[in-house]
């Protein structure tokens, strides 16, 4: 059983134009995925595709004027607010994108050891920092004393010590060198090794082929192909959508053909199949409906073309 299933999840947001006008802005539609204990879930796609939104709605944090339909399930059991209440932090853990998540009045230190539930937290946080190439005084420092890089790597400590068995890691190796890139990554793996479950959110294809097990590939608020990382190879003719097999097409070591077009902007989104307007296969049945996601091939893809 999966220990989290994020099922048919549509988000959208209430706002108001000139005039005080309201309109609804749909930002994510049907979307569903599985994360396995001692997996690694990568989540790829542009900004704007709707992942980080999926971390958000996963931990309770969307803003105000969010609705939300679906249902978000952590070891079988509905995730209610009351729920994860008690379980943000602890069991299912967030590594943010943004460094702001950091509480600007506390040491960063102390920050670290609050996240920690089981051991000694001091010796914890000296270890953790020590691995990640913290030098021991940066413990008492503030977030503004803080590089981008010492940042990021302070929010992967909290994480590290936490003993989550779920970690959502948004965007965590940006501004990192290569060598405390890889040690992020490895310890990535250490974790699922460890039988916890990750989901890896990134626009770094490459790094992610070399922990992850699958790929989510997202496009305009939902996902078009879910792929065991295997298929990732050659031309990409194990793949089964045409915007993942353009990706990986797209990548320096591949052909490195950009991909015609643009995603569209949320508020003006096709009726039918999201990516036909710049997909090569599409025909008048793409236009009329959005494709449901399906099995194919020991993978999933939403897409009335693949074969």
């Amino acid at each position: 059983m999966s220990i989290l299933e994020v099922e048919n999840l549509s988000i959208s947001f209430q706002q108001y134009g000139s005039g005080l006008k309201r309109r609804t802005l749909d930002v994510m539609s049907n979307l569903s995925i599985a994360l396995e204990a001692g997996e690694i879930l990568a989540v790829v796609g542009s900004s704007g595709s709707g992942k980080s939104l999926l971390a958000h709605a996963i931990l309770g944090i969307l803003p105000d004027n969010a609705k939300t339909s679906g249902d978000i399930r952590y070891n079988g059991e509905v995730l209610t607010p009351e729920r994860l209440q008690s379980l943000r932090g602890k069991e299912i853990a967030l590594i943010p994108q943004s460094v702001n998540f950091l509480d600007p009045l506390m040491q960063v230190g102390k920050q670290v050891r609050q996240s920690a539930r089981k051991g000694d937290a001091i010796s914890r946080q000296k270890a953790v920092f020590e691995r990640y190439q913290l030098a021991p005084h940066v413990a008492k420092m503030y977030p503004f004393q803080l590089s981008g890089g010492m940042a990021r790597r302070t929010l992967l400590s909290t994480a590290a010590v936490s003993g989550a068995d779920v970690i959502i890691a948004d965007e965590p190796t940006p501004g990192l060198d290569e060598t405390v890139m890889k040690e992020a990554l490895e310890n990535f793996k250490e974790f699922a090794d460890e039988g916890r479950a990750v989901m890896l959110i990134t626009h770094d294809i490459e790094a992610a082929l070399t922990i992850a097990d699958k790929i989510a590939v997202f496009y305009a608020g939902t996902v078009v192909e879910i792929a065991p990382i295997e298929d990732f190879t050659g031309n990409g003719e194990k793949l089964r959508h045409p915007y993942t097999k353009a990706l990986w097409k797209a990548l320096p070591k591949n052909d490195f053909i950009p991909i015609p077009g643009a995603q569209p902007h949320l508020d003006d989104l096709p009726l039918g199949c999201l990516f036909a307007p710049r997909c090569p296969l599409m025909t008048e049945a793409c236009t009329k409906a959005r494709p449901e996601m399906r099995d194919l091939r020991g993978g999933k893809v939403r897409c009335i073309h693949a074969t």
